[in-house]
């Protein structure tokens, strides 16, 4: 099993600890102290030795930060964590403040009337995010460069990671890192820099076609990187990370040194130096204004190259998605041969991971599989554990969300599945969410349009009852990368146009607390759309659906579905007949038949 069920937050740990930062805060002449969910390369997921936000506070989610001052200490948590967090803390000692509604600097100037210096830690934070907090700042607080006082108290805290760098296959890959260099290299000198400091673990993974060990369920490693003009890169990474044939992958235009070569590196170069004000931390800034090197900022430029993929890492991910489809479909076909209350949530997360394991092909899962049934599907990011673990009951929903992690791909599905009748309301609220994934599946949209520009089809049959979600409608996937890769999004916060080669999440959800969850996910990936008949010939873009397995038939009201949206689902279920049925066991494709007949 990649995946254990040990009960990782601890509340009754927190108050403890929280005391033993104060008393440093104290000694350090600080009023207030962050700890952010984020290590120096700032991606979404990181190692144990960086889990300083759970190890302080028992919160264990995915994003968020804590603000700890001497008499308050706020926990701040998106809307997929509000429920989650207050049973992971200690209340008494930790408050929970819902963000982004409320944000840390208007919330520092309300708690700290008296004035006085915050500190943080330069590595975890970005310049932008600095900025953000101290313009709502009143005169008198103030943010200031510290030590990181939590790795100050936190006594048994995890060595870094050390896992072995791999060379990617350019088959896969569709270009060398040769060919990548040179690209941005170009972009460099037509932008007048002279080299761009790289921090983002998948854009380093991607740039020189390599893949990690170092992020659980994420193939990337961790380190640092400058990338010239000339098209050279000086990689700073544990050096016990690279063998014989990664060296030799790398070749001699990429040079390798340690961690601790890298500020020393950084000193000697010459600007304008190219800086990602969202990603880069503010160390590397002062480390370059110290040695009066010249920056500028702008998009770390392999984003969008990494986020447009090539037409080989297309083919690669449908490849996955097809092998991890008739997973799927074997434990979908498992499961309904089950009888009602005999399963727990454990039971289903260990054979859907025994059914990804039987392909041979599977490295990892992409994140901890999310398999919450009645109340606790109304938690988004729900992870089971043996404390938690619940018998999935007659009446019960259950949300499986979940993903494979391959040499071609990266996978991310999710399924509702009920438990013997499902009741009307249920139903309702499912059909609505199947409605909003069906909208973003057939749409159609110009050229230059972004995520946050049809977020709102999603939603539009859920309005309708006065329903919602509280995430995003999708988020960007990587190719045996990062489950959740930037900068694309479907979301009303994204402004970045969607281009042909993005991979995007398409999952609308709906959760009413205390009762159930429901979300439905397919990956869809972004191209030019056909040209239709007496169109006035611009550039559309449409999607194309990469995920196949059948969508629960028994919780649809196919009444409320328009002539459009079943023929779209009935095309759908006869796609995954046609994909997928080959690649099944006997029983398994009767199952598929009938699953996927027309509504």
């Amino acid at each position: 099993m990649f995946q254990s069920f040990t009960e990782t937050a601890r509340p009754e740990q927190g108050p403890p600890r929280l005391a033993r930062l104060r008393r440093a805060m104290a000694e350090a002449g600080l009023v207030g102290f962050l700890v952010p969910r984020a290590d120096a390369h700032q991606g979404e997921y990181v190692a144990p030795c960086d889990d300083r936000l759970a190890w302080l506070t028992g919160f264990t989610g995915s994003a968020g930060l804590c603000v700890v001052l001497n008499d308050v200490a706020g926990v701040f948590v998106d809307g997929r964590y509000r429920v989650q967090v207050s049973g992971q803390i200690d209340t008494g000692h930790f408050t929970p403040v819902d963000w982004p509604e409320t944000r840390p600097g208007p919330w520092l100037a309300r708690h700290l009337p008296g004035g006085g210096p915050v500190g943080f830690d330069p590595w975890l934070w970005t310049p932008g995010q600095v900025d953000e907090i101290e313009a709502a700042l009143p005169e008198g607080v103030r943010l200031v460069p510290s030590d990181n006082l939590v790795d100050a108290v936190w006594h048994d805290r995890p060595a870094p990671p050390r896992g072995p760098i791999q060379p990617w296959p350019e088959t896969l890959a569709g270009a060398t890192h040769a060919e990548k260099r040179a690209q941005l290299a170009e972009s460099l000198r037509t932008s007048g820099a002279r080299a761009a400091v790289i921090t983002l673990t998948d854009s380093l993974a991607w740039l020189l076609n390599i893949r990690g060990a170092d992020i659980p369920r994420n193939p990337v490693p961790q380190g640092f990187a400058i990338l010239h003009d000339t098209g050279r890169v000086a990689l700073f990474t544990d050096p016990a990370k690279l063998d014989t044939r990664a060296r030799a992958h790398l070749g001699d235009e990429v040079t390798s040194a340690a961690p601790e070569a890298f500020g020393p590196a950084l000193d000697a170069l010459e600007g304008p130096v190219q800086l990602d004000r969202k990603s880069v931390p503010v160390w590397v800034v002062q480390r370059l204004e110290a040695a009066d090197v010249a920056h500028t900022w702008a998009e770390d430029p392999c984003i969008l190259p990494k986020a447009q993929k090539t037409a080989a890492e297309i083919d690669a991910t449908r490849a996955a998605h097809l092998r991890d489809g008739a997973a799927v479909c074997e434990f979908l076909a498992w499961f309904d041969a089950q009888p009602t209350g005999t399963l727990t949530e454990i039971d289903v997360v260990t054979k859907l991971e025994q059914c990804r394991a039987a392909t041979g092909r599977l490295l990892d899962i992409s994140f901890d599989t999310i398999a919450g049934s009645g109340p606790n599907g109304a938690l988004p990011h729900y992870r089971v554990t043996e404390a938690s673990n619940r018998t999935l009951r007659a009446g019960d929903l259950l949300v499986l969300d979940s993903g494979g992690q391959y040499l071609d791909g990266t996978t991310d599905i999710t399924r509702t599945l009920p438990m013997g009748t499902p009741g009307d309301a249920e139903c309702t609220a499912f059909t609505r969410v199947l409605q909003g994934m069906i909208a973003i599946s057939r749409l159609r949209f110009p050229k230059g349009l972004a995520g946050r520009d049809l977020d709102v089809l999603a939603r539009y049959h859920l309005w309708l009852d006065d329903c919602d979600y509280g995430h995003g409608t999708g988020h960007g996937v990587g190719v045996y990368s990062c489950v959740h890769e930037g900068p694309q999004r479907l979301s009303r916060l994204s402004e970045v146009p969607l281009a042909p080669g993005m991979i995007l999440s398409n999952e609308p959800g709906y959760y009413r607390e205390g009762a159930f969850g429901i979300r439905i996910e397919n990956l869809i990936v972004v191209r030019e759309a056909s040209p239709v008949t007496g169109g006035d010939g611009a550039t559309q873009i449409d999607f194309e659906t990469v995920t196949f397995a059948p969508i629960d038939r028994r919780l649809i009201c196919s009444d409320l579905l328009s002539a459009p949206e079943r023929a779209w689902l009935d095309g759908y279920h006869a796609a995954c007949r046609d994909k997928i049925g080959p690649l099944l066991s006997a029983p398994a494709r009767v199952w598929l038949q009938q699953q996927t007949a027309p509504l």
